[in-house]
């Protein structure tokens, strides 16, 4: 076999279903290999790398298994850095290849066109990665490629592979060199013991469900947690759909942004019990963490890095381990009891974010008479199929279909908190309509982060890929426009003029505009009924949302 067929094989019998990527004539021999046996490992082509990192993001986000994402070297592994920034920042794994001019012009370089040194290129944005100097080690390499991408934190990793090693001859990996996913480490029994001690005694307990949470699996563990405490419950934008929109612990979710029921909860919990999250800046107030803990409030972190552990807030009862068996061993410690009714505490959080909720649900009436965010968000809300998928890409409009969309299963709702990469979105929604053909997939978007991926309309055409992406389309980059405005000047931040829904037809998709609330679901039906990928450009005004204030002002005053 060439080294190609190897990486191939490996990575088909490793679990590996998906490729994505931008066609290039060093990768030849893996391409070959692919085109030869399509049922083993299917090909996305897209039109920038960065797209191929996100749908291999998607696809792990979704589905837990593990993606690649290729391109030439050079050019090529430049592209991908973006894609794998985000993927690194939000703890998701895939595994990026990418090739390279002859190894004996190489390392150190000649000269040669399209060299780079991707070593030093990915270490930024990478939690491992391997340059392949030596054909007969490709199997190994394939092996702890996964095993890092897999193990502890997530993340993505990078091969790369010259020219002449994928071309070069070799024997195929031998019945011993089958990958085994790694084993996820369990917590010491004694802090489980802590926790649920602590957790007894709390008047009011708050547990925080993470992507780490979606990651192990541990849905039903945590819920379960969450029953026996009677606990008030939320969750990260990376664990959207942990805690159900509709559980009667629920009072809103994503950070600060989701209302001031979630602030409330954070200042007045007494046990605080976080599981797989890093409390990043979307959970701070202007002084930082609004997880204080010490003093009055205690807080139990479980997480399987120990280096997240007190990293910005000094634990308790630190837990290192899988979240999944650390929940279902607190469970067992906290023993068999009748669940407790929800407190009166819980009750009131509840109470205080109905109200802001159903303020957000009747916001209308715009400046210039435009469509208001929150129309809508709260039309596509009210539209998507219980099980339907939604992206959120675009920044600020993110926020408005925060609280307006209902979020009842893991790994439905997908976020990019981590970097905040403006468009992710389409490549994201695409990978989405790829793997779960038969259901219905909506990137709500801004009309500025629409602009960053919007070539890959072409790949949703070619693979029939039928995402709808509805634009909140306000002319502008809006939250840029705000600040500008402030200090009373504009500059770059006009977006107007563009017809989104015509380059979507363009491309031979389906594309309308709409303009007012009444207008939005009829625009999704026949979007969904046209199956075709689709374009919805709703016209609507800029408005800030209320959580703004609450992002902004995060960690801007030193304590």
């Amino acid at each position: 076999m060439n080294g190609g067929e190897v990486l191939a094989q490996c990575l088909a019998r490793a679990g590996v279903r998906d490729v994505y990527g931008v066609p290039a004539g060093k990768l030849s021999p893996f391409m070959r290999a692919i085109a030869s046996d399509p049922a083993q490992l299917g090909w996305t082509g897209t039109r920038h790398e960065a797209a191929a990192a996100w749908m291999a993001a998607a696809s792990f986000r979704a589905s837990g298994r593990i993606a690649v994402c290729c391109g030439e070297g050079g050019p090529g592994t430049h592209n991908l850095i973006a894609g794998l920034g985000s993927a690194y920042a939000n703890n998701v794994a895939l595994v990026a290849i990418v090739s390279g001019p002859p190894s004996h012009l190489t390392y150190p370089f000649s000269g040669f066109t399209m060299e780079t040194d991707g070593q030093t290129a990915f270490a930024a944005v990478t939690k491992w990665r391997a340059l392949a100097r030596d054909p007969s080690r490709i199997a190994e390499l394939v092996r702890r490629a996964l095993s890092e991408a897999l193990s502890g934190r997530p993340g993505p990793v990078a091969i790369e592979l010259p020219a002449d090693v994928l071309a070069a001859e070799v024997e195929p990996p031998g019945a011993g060199e089958e990958f085994v996913r790694p084993s996820r480490p369990a917590p010491d029994a004694d802090a489980i013991e802590q926790a649920a001690q602590l957790l007894a005694r709390a008047e009011r307990p708050l547990i925080i469900a993470g992507g780490g949470v979606v990651a192990a699996d541990a849905t039903s563990e945590l819920r379960a947690v969450v029953g026996r405490l009677g606990a008030a419950a939320t969750a990260t934008q990376m664990g959207l759909g942990v805690v159900s929109s509709d559980s009667p612990e629920f009072f809103g979710h994503g950070g600060l942004i989701g209302g001031e029921a979630v602030g409330r909860a954070l200042r007045e919990a007494d046990v605080v019990v976080a599981v797989g999250s890093r409390l990043s800046s979307w959970w701070w107030d202007a002084t930082g963490p609004a997880v204080r803990a010490g003093g009055e409030q205690r807080l139990i972190q479980i997480d399987i890095d120990p280096a997240m552990i007190g990293r910005l807030v000094s634990a308790d009862v630190p837990v290192v381990g899988d979240a999944r068996t650390a929940l279902q061993m607190l469970a067992e410690a906290l023993g068999e009891g009748a669940p407790p009714s929800p407190s009166a505490w819980v009750a009131s959080l509840r109470a205080d974010y109905a109200r802001y909720r159903d303020e957000l649900r009747s916001l209308s009436g715009a400046p210039g008479g435009l469509m208001h965010p929150a129309e809508l968000a709260r039309e596509v809300g009210d539209w998507l199929p219980r099980d339907g998928l939604a992206v959120y890409d675009g920044g600020h409009t993110t926020f408005w279909s925060n609280d307006l969309t209902p979020a009842n299963e893991p790994r439905t709702r997908f976020h990019e908190p981590g970097m905040a990469h403006l468009g992710f979105g389409v490549p994201h929604a695409l990978a989405l309509a790829a793997l779960f053909p038969g259901r219905t997939v909506v990137n709500l978007t801004g009309d500025g982060a629409f602009g960053f991926t919007l070539p890959e309309l072409d790949t949703a055409r070619r693979y029939g890929l039928a995402a709808i992406h509805v634009i909140h389309n306000n002319a502008a980059w809006g939250v840029i426009a705000l600040g500008q405005s402030r200090h009373d000047f504009e500059l770059g931040t006009d977006l107007d003029g563009t017809d989104y829904a015509a380059i979507a037809r363009a491309f031979g998709c389906h594309g309308e505009r709409v303009e007012r609330p009444e207008e939005v679901r009829p625009a999704l039906e026949r979007a969904r009924d046209s199956g075709l990928p689709a374009v919805i450009d709703a016209r609507v005004a800029f408005v800030a949302h209320p959580g703004m204030k609450y992002f902004a002002s995060a960690g801007t005053r030193p304590r």
